[in-house]
């Protein structure tokens, strides 16, 4: 955990200075350690920041540590930040990416629990109702839309209303690949138009076929569309592990930062620590 909590505030006070990011000088904790609480609490503590800071202050990571209240704000103050560097981290699994071979899927994430969803003060409305197929039944939240590499990294990903279909979600991805490069999903992203238009860019969206489809694939690409979905259980998997059972926030953009945290906590722990 030391190796990973030194890289997470390396690479957030270099992101800050190479933005020539301005503190205010009374400041008594950095922002490069607000990130890093941030973070660590996220990757470590289920999103639990004062947990993360008394266990960053008493092994001595910590000179200072801010009340609940003013870190909370200073926190919601740098959420760019943390968008900043998911992109940069982005961008350099990207690189690395040799095989050119991309996933996209979608994670439900539960706001309440069904009987409270009459009482929710973050969401309100059915836009936020949505229905997890796998597990045939009902949520009330969001959706994680992520776009990963076939080693489980994260390289693109935003959040929409529960009831927001997967193939409609389509239309908010960037698709910003190099050329050449693959992009595979299950069933729920047969979406020929788009498929047409991301090839005259030279970027090929190859979902799984129903067995009704006009354009069916040859029997080989089922096996290699088979083999690289692994990636994308396998980013679930790692998410689902970082998130608690539910996520406490008292404001919807509270709920929101939250999650900003968990993906780009996943993003973090696909770095290599040696070498």
């Amino acid at each position: 955990m030391d190796t990973q909590i030194i890289l997470i505030y390396c690479l957030c006070d270099d992101l800050l200075k190479a933005m020539h990011h301005h503190e205010d000088a009374q400041c008594q904790m950095s922002d490069a350690e607000v990130m890093t609480v941030a973070l660590v609490a996220a990757l470590h503590f289920r999103g639990n920041f004062a947990l993360a800071g008394r266990m960053l202050s008493s092994h001595g990571y910590l000179p200072v540590l801010l009340d609940k209240s003013r870190f909370s704000r200073r926190l919601h103050r740098i959420k760019p930040m943390f968008l900043t560097l998911f992109a940069l981290l982005g961008e350099s699994f990207k690189a690395l990416n040799e095989e050119s071979v991309y996933i996209i899927d979608t994670f439900p994430i539960a706001a309440c629990d069904n009987w409270r969803i009459p009482h929710s003060k973050r969401y309100r409305g059915e836009a936020y109702r949505g229905r997890q197929a796998s597990k045939k039944r009902y949520f009330y939240g969001l959706k994680i839309h992520l776009l990963v590499t076939a080693n489980a990294e994260p390289v693109e990903f935003f959040f929409t209303p529960g009831s927001v279909s997967d193939v409609a979600g389509l239309d908010f991805f960037d698709f910003d690949l190099p050329a050449g490069s693959q992009i595979i999903g299950d069933k729920a992203y047969n979406d020929y138009e788009l498929e047409d238009v991301l090839r005259e860019a030279d970027l090929h969206l190859t979902p799984l076929r129903k067995s009704n489809s006009k354009r069916p694939f040859p029997p080989w690409m089922h096996y290699l569309q088979a083999h690289y979905r692994k990636a994308v259980e396998t980013a679930g998997s790692l998410l689902e592990r970082l998130l608690p059972k539910s996520i406490h926030a008292v404001t919807a953009e509270g709920f929101e930062l939250k999650l900003v945290l968990f993906v780009l906590a996943l993003s973090i722990s696909r770095l290599p620590l040696e070498g």
